[in-house]
This record gives C-alpha cells, sequence and structure tokens, in this order.
C-alpha cells in the first residue's frame, strides 16, 4: 500500500457539505452585518444633517460640499454622491427609527430603502418591506411590485378557500391569489382571443411566474386528462412548492359565468384522482376572467366541492388617477431637491446617479 496516498474517510464528503454550509452561512451573517453598518452609518449622516439644518439653517451648497469632501477623503467608497447623500437626510426623515413599521430598514440594502421611500406610499412601506426580506425580492422586482399595486390585489380574488381547506391552509391559499391580474406585458389588446392569451403567456413565462407569485412551478401548458375514452385538456397546470399542491389555471376570455366553475370543479377532480401524489394537499383552480361580478362568482362556489378561486385579468393597464395625482414626476423631485438650499423641501430625487451603488 502506497503510504503517500491519502485515506479519505468514510464520512468525509458529508463532512465537507457540512463545511460548506457553514462557509456559505458565516458569508451571509457577514454581508447582512456590514449592510445593517452601512445603513445604520447612512441614517446617522442623514440624521445629522437634518440637525444642523434645523439649528443653522443650511441647505444643499453644504450637503454637496460634504459630498465632495467625503469622496475626496474614502475615494474606495460608493455612495458620497450628492443625490445620495441627499437621499440619507430623506431617509433619517422619513425613518426616524431605523424602522418601517414592525420591519427592521438595515435588513434591505440601501436601494431597496431608496426605492421604498421614493415609489411607495408610506402607509404601504412596512408591506413591502416585509414581503422585499421574506421573499429576497431584488430591487427591480421591489420597484415593479410597488408600480404594480401588488399590495391592493393580493389575496383579492373570490375563493370558495374557507368552506373547502381547512385552516391555516386556506388562510395562505387565499393570501397567494390576487385580483385582478396584471397581463399587460404580453403586448395584447382588450379583444384577445383565449388561445392568444395562452400562448403569449407561456411564451412570456417568466414574467408570468413572477405575476402569479413566489412558489408556482410550470408544469404544463394543454395538460391531457383521459376520463373513460374521453380526452380534456387543462389550459395551464402548475405546482405549488409553498401549498404542496397542484394549481389548474383556466383561461376566459368573456365574462364569469357560473358553467366556467362547474368545469373547473371537473378538472380539479380528475387531477386528483389521476395526478396529485398521496402527501400533496387537493388540488386549488384559478378561474381567469375577463370580468366577472362578484355576487355571481360568489354564488357559484359556494355549490363547488372544491377549492376554486375567481378573478379578473387585465391585458391593457392605466394606473388609477388618484395614484397618478399622489405620485410627484421625476422632474418634480429634482427641482425640489434643488431648493433645499432654503431649508423646506423634504423630497428626493426620482433616480439615483447613473453608477451610484450602495
Amino acid at each position: 500500500m502506497n503510504k503517500n496516498v491519502a485515506v479519505i474517510p468514510a464520512d468525509y464528503a458529508a463532512w465537507l457539505a457540512e463545511i460548506k454550509t457553514r462557509v456559505t452561512a458565516a458569508r451571509q451573517r457577514a454581508a447582512l452585518a456590514a449592510n445593517a453598518e452601512l445603513i445604520r452609518l447612512y441614517w446617522q449622516i442623514g440624521r445629522d444633517i437634518l440637525e444642523r439644518q434645523a439649528r443653522q439653517g443650511w441647505g444643499s451648497k453644504v450637503i454637496e460640499r460634504l459630498a465632495r469632501d467625503l469622496r475626496e477623503a474614502f475615494p474606495e467608497m460608493k455612495g458620497f454622491s450628492s443625490s445620495n447623500v441627499k437621499y440619507m437626510r430623506y431617509f433619517a426623515e422619513h425613518c426616524p427609527d431605523l424602522r418601517f413599521g414592525q420591519q427592521p430598514a438595515d435588513q434591505l440594502p440601501w436601494f431597496h430603502l431608496v426605492t421604498l421611500l421614493t415609489k411607495a406610499q408610506p402607509a404601504d412601506r412596512e408591506w413591502y418591506a416585509g414581503k422585499a426580506i421574506a421573499e429576497g425580492w431584488s430591487r427591480t422586482t421591489l420597484e415593479l411590485h410597488i408600480r404594480n399595486r401588488l399590495l391592493q390585489r393580493q389575496g383579492q380574488a373570490i375563493t370558495n378557500f374557507d368552506a373547502r381547506l381547512p385552516a391555516p391552509h386556506s388562510a395562505l391559499a387565499h393570501e397567494t391569489l390576487k385580483d385582478p391580474y396584471l397581463f399587460d406585458f404580453l403586448g395584447l389588446g382588450d379583444d384577445a382571443h383565449e388561445r392568444e392569451i395562452e400562448n403569449a403567456l407561456v411564451r412570456h413565462i417568466t414574467k408570468f411566474l413572477l405575476e402569479l407569485g413566489s412558489g408556482f412551478a410550470f408544469v404544463g401548458r394543454q395538460f391531457r386528462l383521459e376520463v373513460e375514452g374521453d380526452e380534456f385538456f387543462i389550459d395551464l397546470l402548475f405546482y405549488h412548492t409553498r401549498l404542496k399542491c397542484y394549481v389548474v389555471v383556466e383561461l376566459k376570455a368573456t365574462a364569469f359565468k357560473p358553467e366556467h366553475a362547474g368545469q373547473l370543479n371537473f378538472y380539479l377532480t380528475a387531477v386528483d384522482r389521476q395526478v396529485k401524489a398521496p402527501d400533496d394537499k387537493p388540488t386549488i383552480g384559478l378561474l381567469l376572467c375577463k370580468t366577472k361580478k362578484r355576487t355571481v362568482a360568489e354564488y357559484a362556489l359556494s355549490g363547488i366541492d372544491k377549492p376554486i378561486g375567481v378573478a379578473e385579468y387585465e391585458l391593457v393597464r392605466a394606473l388609477p388617477e388618484m395614484l397618478i395625482a399622489s405620485l410627484p414626476t421625476v422632474e418634480e423631485l429634482e427641482s425640489e431637491l434643488e431648493a433645499i438650499d432654503d431649508g423646506e423641501s423634504d423630497l428626493p430625487v426620482g433616480q439615483e446617479e447613473k453608477g451610484e451603488q450602495a
């Protein structure tokens, strides 16, 4: 036996995997700690600016000088542009205790915070901050969900889950669905047919999954079922990794009709008996219609055995007039920041400087 050949212990592979897990966890903790320190630093700088403005009345000219001096003192650090220092002031003013409600601000990267402060309504920031932390949203995803009013749509579908699913599974399933679903990314007009919409959703499956929400995995389209020699085809079939169940999605390019629920109920029964594994939860149905009358949908679902949700979809979307009126334009935000010279403005810029990173 060659004495120079190392003998690998039998449990070496498992031990190595455990060490890798520890190293990854330690790196993540270090990154989170470093981010928290950076956020606290930015908050402290912003708080100091607020206090000095209140006492001495100076404005953006001093902020610009401070930003320039900090860049000269720490050339290796990004984040000390004049616009970013103004963001720090705005952050400290609108997040005085380093929290959005119950959500600690220092768990989010800097420009996530900037997005929350400049894009989300004040009353909505806690909800979006919590979701961003729990779901690990990127800044782009966070901004998309704010723009698409996710908070106002989440959990708004009409369902019979309370009567057809056990608690707390029913509440989780209900919160998973939304109303309406926004399909404006498909580039289709309001007169598009069901098959056109289905084809476009599959072509844009990544955006479709983002709109459906976390946990959805695409199984297939026109999923074939056979019952006593007859063929039936489900429009779209998904599996939800958190709910641990299949989700059948049926598209209707018309207003909701009670018979739609009966058809979907049949599909759910077939999936439960032919596709669902013994340890899967009951299959859920989602009926997407062009329009619906709430009471009609509620009556129809009350007599259905299977858990079904009914929601509308929008192919062409317009922002509500009140929301448009309440959000300042980029030009207005930039103009307000320039007006900080008089010490009165409290609005941030509409976009960070090109190449600026936390």
